[in-house]
């Protein structure tokens, strides 16, 4: 019997993604990991909510799925990928743990990526911009659970247009686009992050938060959001000559899907993620134990890293 063909994964200098949600019902997983089989690359940021704390405390949800992508990028980073962590709002719990590294990948409150051309970007999740994430977070945590349901009721939509032979389509990304105020909020969220990397005196900014893919370049500057793994699926890439690209992973066709692999699995690993999260469930935010995140990570994944990543900042040339 013949094997079937695999596709050689495809060698790019730099992946940015953000807002994958695992823990989050939504969260497209399995597109992950394959995307993740179909692109390798020198440097990795995960640009925050890689994690959703929140709904964890609300209503655990751990698929195998959503473990295989951490298994996934925990064997990037012991391949030799650099990895930074760069919590948002959904993992804040990660905050209190800049300046380590966890299974070799670094935590930081926020990067500047030099791409191969020389310009210099700030990569930062965004949420510490957002006027409702910062003053008023009872209004997050409600926004966040409309947004549960318009993806539920997305999911069972999509579920009868696939019976008709019809393609995915999105219904919190029509109304997004479609109301004015979140319009404007877009709109805003842009122009206050791209003012905050000029004030750095920087070429760029990559971020995510708001789940809107998009790469804007005007006046010598550049405003690049990674989008998500809930609705989109996209995520960043820099090539070796210094240009970027969003990659729509649902519009791939499965002759594009990397070569199979397998997973290293301990059960452990899922309790230790949980013990995580409840660590903290009576307080505001999550604060895991060190003793967790080593279960997750692995024995010797809480490493002090370099001056710059204590202060929270990391600088990184691929």
């Amino acid at each position: 019997m013949l094997e079937p063909a695999t596709v050689a994964p495809k060698q790019v200098r730099t992946l940015f993604l953000s807002d994958v949600h695992l823990g989050m019902r939504g969260c497209q997983a399995e597109q992950l990991i394959d995307f993740l089989r179909y692109y390798e690359a020198q440097t990795i940021y995960l640009v925050g909510d890689i994690v959703d704390g929140w709904q964890l405390k609300v209503a655990w949800h751990w698929p195998q799925a959503h473990n295989d992508v951490v298994q996934k990028l925990l064997r990037k980073a012991r391949k030799g990928a650099r990895i930074f962590y760069i919590p948002g709002n959904h993992d804040e719990f990660l905050r209190d743990f800049y300046g380590t590294h966890l299974g070799g990948v670094e935590v930081v409150a926020d990067a500047i990526h030099v791409a191969a051309d020389g310009r210099r970007y700030l990569v930062i999740h965004g949420d510490l911009f957002d006027v409702v994430i910062r003053h008023a977070r009872w209004l997050a945590l409600l926004g966040d659970r409309a947004y549960d349901a318009a993806i539920l009721l997305n999911t069972h939509f999509n579920t009868i247009r696939r019976a008709f032979g019809l393609t995915y389509w999105s219904l919190a990304q029509w109304a997004k686009l479609k109301v004015k105020n979140a319009v404007n909020f877009i709109g805003e969220f842009e122009r206050v992050l791209a003012a905050e990397a000029r004030r750095r005196g920087l070429d760029g900014v990559i971020c995510g938060h708001i789940h809107y893919a998009v790469i804007r370049a005007e006046a010598r500057f550049c405003y690049i959001n990674c989008g998500d793994w809930i609705e989109s699926c996209t995520a960043v890439v820099e090539h070796f000559d210094g240009g970027f690209e969003i990659i729509p992973w649902t519009a791939r066709g499965a002759e594009e899907r990397g070569p199979e692999e397998e997973t290293a699995q301990a059960g452990s690993e899922l309790d230790a993620v949980g013990a995580m999260l409840r660590a903290g469930a009576a307080a505001e935010r999550p604060r895991p134990s060190r003793r967790a995140l080593r279960a997750l990570f692995g024995p010797r994944s809480l490493a002090v890293t370099s001056p710059a990543s204590k202060r929270g900042t990391a600088e990184a040339e691929s």
